[in-house]
């Protein structure tokens, strides 16, 4: 069912447009060649990945740091596997990661399409929780920055989703308000009840299938949010 009235359409960037998962895991291939790093690439992901999100959920919550979060991540992944790496390398790694993450940049299916769709159509916002320089870097590397008219990243505004102040910040950057905007995201938490609590509507990219009972407007591909806009 079309959505009436709205001239804003706020994006969330990693795990909704931005293939976080895949370009993650080609970046820790290059890094552990460039690192002589022998670990099993499946397996580590496997562990890493539950601890990265459970990582982001405190760095969200403003309960660690951003050095935290890139040294933690690493280094309980190791630690899970029994596989023995120094604090120096653990450090060479993190950094390595964010150099390199940028150089790979695969986008969800439809993603090219749906932007291509909407942008005539609507003024289009990116809303990221990521790192400044790492999100300028997707954007301008995944040739999309063109499609977007504000970009809104939590270091700009001193807190992250599901804060009010970023949703209200990337408001009042763009112009919109409540009534002629939507957010477009993939995290429950951070995406979605985060803009409905400031009175923001908002359509959750359930690409990781979860059971959302009907509770949230919710698309599993891009594509389909055609149905909605």
């Amino acid at each position: 069912m079309k959505i009436n009235n709205i001239s804003h359409v706020f994006f969330d960037l990693d795990h909704t447009l931005w293939d976080f998962d895949k370009n993650s895991g080609l970046t820790f291939e290059k890094i552990f060649q460039l690192n002589n790093v022998d670990t099993n690439l499946k397996e580590f992901l496997e562990v890493y990945e539950p601890i990265n999100f459970k990582y982001w959920k405190l760095y969200r919550e403003e309960k660690i740091e951003k050095s935290k979060l890139r040294f933690g991540r690493l280094h309980d992944a190791f630690s899970e596997l029994n596989v023995a790496v120094k604090p120096s390398l653990i450090y060479k790694l993190s950094e390595d990661y964010i150099a390199h993450l940028c150089t790979f940049n695969h986008l969800f299916d439809g993603a090219i399409e749906i932007l291509d769709y909407l942008k005539p159509k609507y003024q289009l916002h990116i809303i990221t929780n990521g790192f400044k320089e790492v999100q300028q870097g997707k954007l301008n590397n995944a040739n999309i920055e063109h499609y977007f008219d504000t970009v809104t990243n939590s270091e700009m505004v001193g807190v992250k989703k599901p804060n009010p102040k970023i949703f209200n910040h990337a408001l009042g950057l763009a112009k919109a308000n409540t009534n002629n905007s939507i957010m477009i995201g993939d995290n429950l938490e951070a995406d979605i009840f985060g803009a409905l609590g400031v009175g923001l509507d908002a359509i959750c990219f359930n690409y990781h299938n979860e059971n959302l009972n009907g509770e949230v407007k919710h698309v599993d591909n891009l594509i389909e949010l055609k149905q909605f806009l």
